[in-house]
This record gives structure tokens, sequence and C-alpha cells, in this order.
């Protein structure tokens, strides 16, 4: 079930473009909403990590190797 539009972060356009990136010809509006809903709850549990990473080294910064790192960390774990 799609959130409400107040509550999404990431625009539907971009959304769209990356599923074409991939190789769809048409795209509908709920699946790039759909992919959206995923992409920013990855991304939310990818910098809970970071998070904890940065505080781990003492820093309240979160910097690009933590993202990565937490990518990884997260990409391990995956099922």
């Amino acid at each position: 079930m799609p959130r409400e539009k107040s509550s999404r972060n990431i625009p539907v356009a971009p959304l769209d473009r990356v599923i074409r990136k991939a190789g769809a010809e048409r795209v509908s509006e709920q699946a790039a909403i759909a992919l959206g809903d995923i992409l920013e709850d990855l991304g939310l549990e990818i910098a809970k990590r970071a998070k904890e990473l940065a505080e781990f080294a003492g820093r309240k910064t979160i910097t690009a190797k933590d993202i990565q790192l937490a990518y990884k960390q997260w990409r391990r774990s995956w099922p």
C-alpha cells in the first residue's frame, strides 16, 4: 500500500528513470512509488547502521565511508 504523498521524500520522476534504466519501457506511477517506499526503507536502515559506525568511532558526523561500510554490512546480512 503506497504512502501518502506528503510522507514520501523521493520524487516519482527520478524513480521512474531508475526503473527505465533497468530496461522497462513503461512504468506505472504506483510502481515508481513502490520503489521509492522500498528505497526509503533501505536508506533508513543503512543510515542507522552508518550512525552506529560513526558513534563507535567517536564521531557525530556520518561520512561517506560510514555509509559505504554500512551498505556492505547490510548486503552481507541480506537473505
